[in-house]
């Protein structure tokens, strides 16, 4: 199962005040299918991840979802069809887990619209598909670092989304929590066709787990394809400025990247 839904930005260009972070940037994302944007500090990755989502209003440009300038749609309508993950979201203090995955209901009531059954439905669902069903009445600041992130996908899984963006989901967990969030948005996407898009700061995480691996550089895509096509050794030194080697990593048959310190290059000795 995927979805149709499309998501493209056409020549955007949008920052802070006086500063342009994002300039005539093009993309789209690859529909059904899981894509990573990675990038230096600074080069516009969360920004651009902001204004896909409408938290940021672009200098000029678009974003189009279905063909539809997504800054002219009514918010509950794209809530419905598109859901964001923010980088270190702010839980409720003494929230329970129940409570926190019950809120990505919202888009779906009304003024005179009540809980319903299917509302209950997609809750189990999304606690049940996170594996976070037996926490349901925990509160969630007791929760682990791993355990936190499952809820907040859960929350937007209950929204019923076919797209979903995600603003380093990974940061500040140890190695084993991010291989179990990334392992949880695969199995999302491969059971129930979501369109994921996510920025890491990893490249080997981002390309064992991507179809479409974008790289952000001076606020425009500096290479976009398939993970092998993107992540070589030229561009890592271009765009991180990083001598590295790429290899095939042994377990996923992904691109590796192995990076050089300055000395570790060939003829350069420490010095003393």
């Amino acid at each position: 199962m995927t979805t149709d839904h499309s998501l493209r930005v056409e020549d955007l260009r949008l920052g802070y005040g006086e500063r342009t972070v994002i300039d005539g940037l093009d993309l789209e994302l690859v529909a059904g299918g899981v894509t990573a944007i990675v990038g230096a500090n600074a080069s516009g990755k969360s920004t651009l991840l902001r204004s896909m989502s409408r938290l940021l209003t672009p200098h000029s440009g678009q974003v189009l979802l279905d063909g539809q300038q997504i800054h002219r749609m009514p918010a509950k309508q794209l809530a419905r069809t598109l859901g964001l993950l923010p980088q270190s979201p702010i839980t409720p203090e003494g929230i329970s887990v129940a409570d926190l995955v019950s809120r990505g209901r919202h888009p779906h009531q009304g003024l005179f619209t009540r809980w319903s059954a299917a509302d209950d439905e997609a809750v189990a669902s999304a606690l049940d598909a996170t594996g976070t069903a037996d926490l349901a009445e925990r509160p969630v600041d007791e929760l682990s670092g791993g355990q936190r992130q499952r809820v907040w996908v859960a929350m937007a899984l209950a929204q019923g989304t076919d797209l979903l963006l995600l603003d380093e989901p990974t940061t500040f967990l140890d190695v084993s929590h991010q291989v179990e969030v990334l392992d949880l948005l695969t199995d999302l996407n491969h059971s129930r066709g979501i369109t994921v898009a996510m920025v890491l700061h990893d490249l080997n995480l981002a390309a064992r787990y991507s179809d479409q691996l974008v790289m952000i550089a001076g606020g425009t895509v500096a290479a976009a394809g398939t993970p092998s096509e993107v992540l070589t050794q030229e561009r890592i030194l271009e765009v991180f400025g990083v001598h590295s080697q790429v290899i095939t990593d042994p377990v996923s048959g992904t691109p590796l990247m192995i990076p050089i310190g300055r000395h570790h290059i060939a003829g350069a000795r420490p010095a003393r």
